[in-house]
């Protein structure tokens, strides 16, 4: 009796392996930045945590900067000019919105956008 052979052939495997291959360097390019945004996201926490009576914008992006220094956050990542205050009411709002462009492979690039607000405690000055 004759038994019949079930299973992926070498090219099938081949072709499974490039697709995977593919999709991991992918990986291993776009996850670096993601894990930097969730840096930012906590160093905003912190601030907005902290209290921000009387701080102005420039301390503000001081004390941002400061902390996404310790979240591993690049200098070269977000600029000042990305960090903003919305005032509304009583209440402000930080907000942080950048941009990020990765190389992926000959002139293939990824570019991410990335926003984040949070509310702050207290009164920010001028």
């Amino acid at each position: 009796m004759k038994s019949k052979q079930s299973g992926i052939t070498l090219i099938g495997f081949l072709f499974v392996l490039a697709i995977a291959g593919f999709f991991g360097f992918m990986a291993m390019k776009l996850v670096p930045s993601y894990i930097e945004f969730m840096g930012v996201n906590k160093a905003m926490s912190q601030v907005a945590s902290s209290g921000v009576e009387g701080k102005t914008l420039d301390d503000l992006r001081r004390d941002l900067m400061f902390k996404m220094g310790f979240q591993y956050v690049d200098d070269a990542t977000i600029k000042p000019k990305d960090i903003t205050v919305k005032r509304s009411g009583n209440s402000a709002e930080l907000n942080v919105s950048y941009d990020k462009r990765v190389p992926f492979m000959y002139n293939i690039d990824f570019l991410m956008h990335f926003e984040k607000s949070v509310m702050l405690q207290g009164n920010v000055g001028g």
